[in-house]
C-alpha cells in the first residue's frame, strides 16, 4: 500500500508520518531525507542535486524522481511506503503513476492535512531549535522550561533563518500554488482523503489510521 502524505510547512506531516509507520508498519520515504543522505554520501544523483541548492534553486523534476524511484526499489519498500515531501509538482506524481504502474501497483490515498494559513503562521514563527542538539520548541505549544535554553542538553535555543514570518509567508504561498493543482489531480483520481489537521496531534493521527485501517480492511 503506496500513501502520500501532504500538508503545507507546519501541518505536522513529519509527525504523523511517524505515527502512520508505526501503525502501519511502511517504511517512511522523506525526499528531504533522501537529499541529504545523497548528499553526505556524494552519490551521482547526490552530485546533481547539489549544484542546484547551493543556489537555491529547486531540484529538477528528472532528479528528484530518480532518486525516489531509486528509493523505492529497495526490499523495504516491496508492499508500498508513506511518501513524504514528494510528490510536489503534477509532473512528479504522474511520473510515480508510471513508475508504480510498471510494477503492477498505485497509490492507494492522498491524504492533505487540512491547517488554516493563519495556524501554519502561528505554528512556524514559533518554532525553536537548539543548536546542540536540534530538540525542536515552540514559544506556545512547547516552551522550553528556562527560556532560550534547551530543556535536555542545555544547548542554546535559536530561530532558523527560513522560520522568520516574512519567509514563512513566501514559503506558504509557493507551497499552495504547487500543492492545489495536486489535490486536484488525486480528487478526480478519487484518491484524495481530506483530515482536520487544527486538532491535537494525536487526535490527527487517530483520524488518518483509522481510515488507512479500514482501506486496508476493504482489500
Amino acid at each position: 500500500m503506496f500513501f502520500i502524505l501532504l500538508g503545507a510547512p507546519g501541518a505536522g506531516k513529519g509527525t504523523q508520518a511517524d505515527i502512520i509507520v508505526k501503525e502501519m508498519s511502511l517504511p517512511h520515504v522523506a525526499s528531504g531525507d533522501l537529499f541529504r543522505h545523497a548528499l553526505k554520501n556524494g552519490t551521482e544523483l547526490g552530485k546533481q542535486a547539489e549544484s542546484y541548492m547551493k543556489g537555491g534553486k529547486l531540484v529538477p523534476d528528472e532528479i528528484t524522481i530518480k532518486m525516489i524511484l531509486e528509493r523505492i526499489a529497495q526490499p523495504d519498500c516491496k508492499n508500498g511506503c508513506v511518501f513524504d515531501g514528494f510528490p510536489r509538482t503534477i509532473e512528479q506524481a504522474k511520473a510515480l503513476d508510471a513508475a508504480l504502474e510498471k510494477q503492477g501497483k498505485s497509490i492507494e490515498e492522498a491524504i492533505y492535512i487540512e491547517v488554516p494559513s493563519e495556524v501554519l503562521l502561528d505554528r512556524l514563527t514559533g518554532r525553536w531549535v537548539c543548536r546542540t542538539c536540534q530538540s525542536p520548541y515552540h514559544q506556545k505549544n512547547s516552551p522550553p522550561r528556562k527560556e532560550g535554553v534547551c530543556d535536555k542538553c542545555s544547548g542554546e535555543l535559536y530561530q532558523r533563518a527560513d522560520d522568520t514570518e516574512v519567509t514563512i509567508k513566501e514559503r506558504l504561498k509557493v507551497y499552495f500554488a504547487q500543492t492545489m493543482p495536486l489535490l486536484d489531480y488525486y480528487e478526480k483520481k478519487d484518491r484524495l482523503f481530506k483530515v482536520n489537521g487544527n486538532q491535537h496531534i494525536d487526535s490527527v493521527g487517530k483520524d488518518i489510521v483509522k481510515f488507512l485501517k479500514g482501506l486496508k480492511q476493504k482489500k
